[in-house]
């Protein structure tokens, strides 16, 4: 049998692939996977974006007795504008300060709030944790019930910081409702209306009574002027003098202690302003209510002896 055959040259073994593409992607992955590693570790990846509330510029020191002898005169001296509540409304409010303690607010919700309040320290000169505390003091941080929309239960105020729109011949509002053209409005914040100014305008309220304090004597001190300052802003009475005591104490807490969104005041921090601020005031309240009712008096016993 014959055969014919045929050579075959030896198939050539396989040249095995490189290994560097390999490692460059295992070197990218590590780099990538490392990246991602000091990410999270630094807050940027997997924690949501906040904002910081401002920079605290002074730690207030705790108020004592003596400090403002002066502060008697805040009693007798006129303000600009007063609210002038009822006994019923003083009332209403002394239960509304307790109950805006217990409101939960939360942290994203503030956020918005912290670009108006360092816009309105910078252009009007006044320490942002006294605004912040007359803001959670009226309407607990603009959670209250009609915040936005209609007004207060003495049928006078509205708005986050509860400006009066019904007291005059020149309402508290109209006198300081154009403020908010002095600041640097932001780009954008919650609850901004469509026509300005607006009392339901975080914004333009909120720098309407920074405008207020300043002209009152707030400054960036959290002190006798601070107190005098929140007592005007609500109105010359013995609620006002405990408005101011707790407004004050709890601007000064947050000072010492950081801005706690829903920390309650402090009752020995309200005893020390009180002391030192409050009670001078209220003490001269009493004395000229007494005074009248002591001529009465006197005229009274005079007119049953027959005597003039």
């Amino acid at each position: 049998m014959s055969t014919t055959q045929r050579h075959v040259p030896f198939a050539q073994p396989p040249v095995p692939p490189s290994e560097r593409g390999a490692w460059l992607l295992a070197c990218s992955i590590a780099a990538i996977g490392v990246a991602v590693l000091v990410a999270v570790l630094s807050g940027a990846v997997g924690q949501t974006h906040t904002t910081a509330p401002p920079q605290v510029k002074i730690v207030a020191a705790t108020p004592t007795p003596g400090s403002a002898p002066a502060l008697r005169r805040a009693a007798s001296a006129p303000a600009p504008i007063l609210a002038q509540p009822s006994v019923a409304q003083q009332t209403t409010d002394a239960r509304r300060f307790v109950d805006a303690t217990q409101t939960h607010i939360q942290r994203r919700w503030m956020e918005g709030f912290y670009p108006i309040y360092e816009a309105a320290q910078i252009t009007f000169g006044v320490n942002w944790l006294l605004i912040a505390s007359i803001h959670m003091q009226e309407s607990a941080f603009s959670t209250a019930p009609s915040t936005y929309h209609g007004l207060n239960f003495a049928h006078c105020c509205g708005g986050p910081m509860q400006f009066n729109v019904t007291n005059g011949p020149v309402t508290t509002w109209a006198l300081v409702a154009n403020s908010y053209t002095y600041a640097k409005r932001p780009a954008s914040y919650d609850h901004m209306t469509a026509k300005h100014p607006s009392i339901y305008d975080d914004f333009d309220a909120i720098t309407a009574a920074a405008h207020l304090l300043s002209a009152d004597g707030a400054g960036y001190a959290l002190d006798d002027s601070a107190w005098i300052a929140a007592y005007d802003y609500y109105g010359h009475d013995a609620t006002g003098v405990t408005y101011a005591d707790e407004v004050l104490a709890r601007a000064i807490s947050w000072s010492q202690h950081g801005f706690c969104i829903n920390c309650g005041v402090q009752p020995a921090m309200v005893e020390a302003v009180h002391a030192a601020y409050g009670a001078p005031v209220l003490a001269a309240l009493e004395e000229a209510e007494a005074a009248p009712a002591a001529v009465r008096a006197k005229t009274a016993a005079r007119r049953a002896t027959g005597k003039r």
